[in-house]
């Protein structure tokens, strides 16, 4: 059985690798770092520069690894890292991320409206379902179940705002 979270996951792969990129970024003292794009490097909190060193691809993701060597001599060291250097890794779209970030930071009450209207109907379809699982198996007949809950929704929707005669009338024109 799929989850209806794993199969939104699915549907909105750069919004799920924009969710896993934030996660990542919020862990630790990531936030402390500084990223300068014109010169693509990293300023740490101690003022030296983590520069790029290569790309990689891991799970279908291109990454960009920078360090410096300068951590070795820092005196604030142990609250960057524990290793022998600190080391970053940025999405090749973090761009992105960071422009959702801010505007979030600047207009948090969106955050909010965005629950009350679109997280709703996503509870409704799951509460109707019964359970957290979907029947059926593999993505296509996933996604059509979940096709079919969202239209059964929907149509109960206009049905509650409309009324059946008029959506009756409107469904034969």
């Amino acid at each position: 059985m799929v989850s209806p979270a794993t199969l939104l996951g699915m549907w909105a792969v750069w919004g799920d690798r924009a969710h896993r990129a934030i996660a990542y970024r919020n862990k630790g003292e990531y936030h402390r770092f500084r990223f300068v794009a014109a010169e693509d490097v990293y300023i740490c909190p101690a003022g030296e520069k983590l520069a790029y060193h290569y790309t990689t691809e891991e799970k279908g993701l291109v990454l960009h690894r920078y360090w410096t060597n300068a951590c070795q001599n820092c005196t604030i060291k142990n609250s960057c890292t524990t290793g022998k250097q600190r080391r970053i890794t940025r999405w090749e779209h973090e761009e992105i991320i960071d422009a959702v970030q801010r505007r979030l930071d600047e207009h948090p009450e969106k955050m909010r409206q965005r629950r009350e209207t679109v997280e709703h109907p996503f509870g409704t379809i799951k509460a109707r379902m019964g359970a957290t699982q979907f029947l059926m198996k593999t993505l296509p007949r996933v996604a059509s179940e979940m096709a079919l809950h969202v239209l059964a929704y929907n149509l109960t929707r206009v049905m509650n705002i409309m009324g059946i005669r008029p959506l009756m009338t409107a469904m034969r024109a």
